[in-house]
This record gives structure tokens, sequence and C-alpha cells, in this order.
């Protein structure tokens, strides 16, 4: 098994994290990778899991940006 496949199989359940479960998770990751105390492959590992959970949050955050956009264009036609 590849690398890219290894590691999207360790982070398969990032995708059903809701935006706080990520976000929550992202910050001890990015705790832990700049306390620098754990080992290259510990790194690179994390480094993975910190990528997937920030692309879960944005995931979130746009969807969240498209709902409001959504619900603002619906407001401005029931003006006219």
């Amino acid at each position: 098994m590849s690398a890219d496949k290894a590691a999207a199989k360790a982070n398969a359940d990032v995708v059903e994290m809701s935006y706080e479960q990520a976000r929550d998770e992202l910050i001890k990751v990015v705790s832990e990778l700049e306390a620098g105390s754990v080992s290259l492959e510990a790194s690179l590992s994390l480094w993975e899991r910190g990528e997937a959970l920030a692309a879960q949050c944005e995931n979130w955050l746009s969807g969240a940006r498209k709902r409001l956009d959504d619900a603002l264009k619906a407001k401005k036609a029931e003006g006219k």
C-alpha cells in the first residue's frame, strides 16, 4: 500500500467529524508538532492528520458560507 493510501486510510474518520471536533483535534496536532517532542515519522503522521483535519474544517466553513450566501440571496429576492 502506498504512503498516500495508508495516510488516507488512517485519517478516514476525519470525514465524519463535526467542525468543532476537527478544529479541537487540529489544535492538539499543531501543539504536538510545535513542541517538537516526537520522532520524524510521528511528525509526518501528525502533519498528514493535520492536513486532513484542516480540509474537514474548510469543508464545513465552505458549506456554512454557501448557506449564508443562499440565505442573503433569498432575502434580497423577497425584497424585490
